[in-house]
């Protein structure tokens, strides 16, 4: 079966081992830096199969990037968090909201402008993880 998958998409295969590899070690703050990173990359994704209207691709990395919200807010710790939590929940509820959407067309702006958003946000951990 393993065999097959390479076969079939030897570049999905590829990234998911990379990611297997990169979480197997990662504290929390690197996990949420590689969610991010996995963020942008599936609604960028998103946009390019929308553009070129490969539904199958669109749905795939919608899903991913739609999973990948949900395990963001769920590790939200809103007792330590307070108003940075609260805001960050609404943020991550309004991109689920715009990436749904956005699911139902053609139109890959929605994704894009997701994308840039969270990529400013994902520099900004970085950034702080680096300090």
């Amino acid at each position: 079966m393993y065999a097959s998958a390479l076969l079939r998409d030897p570049a999905a295969t590829y990234r998911q081992v990379d990611v297997a590899g990169r979480t197997a070690t990662a504290d929390g703050p690197a996990l949420v830096q590689l969610l991010y990173e996995e963020l942008v990359a599936a609604l960028r994704a998103a946009a390019h199969a929308a553009e070129h209207r490969q539904y199958r691709i669109k749905s795939d990395r919608v899903t991913r990037a739609t999973a990948i919200l949900f395990a963001l807010e769920a590790g939200l710790d809103f007792d330590r968090g307070a108003d940075v939590s609260v805001t960050l929940a609404r943020l991550y509820a309004g991109a689920r909201t715009t990436v749904l959407d956005a699911a139902m067309g053609d139109d890959p702006a929605p994704f894009r402008d997701t994308a840039t958003t969270l990529a400013e946000i994902a520099g900004a951990w970085r950034q702080a993880r680096a300090a």
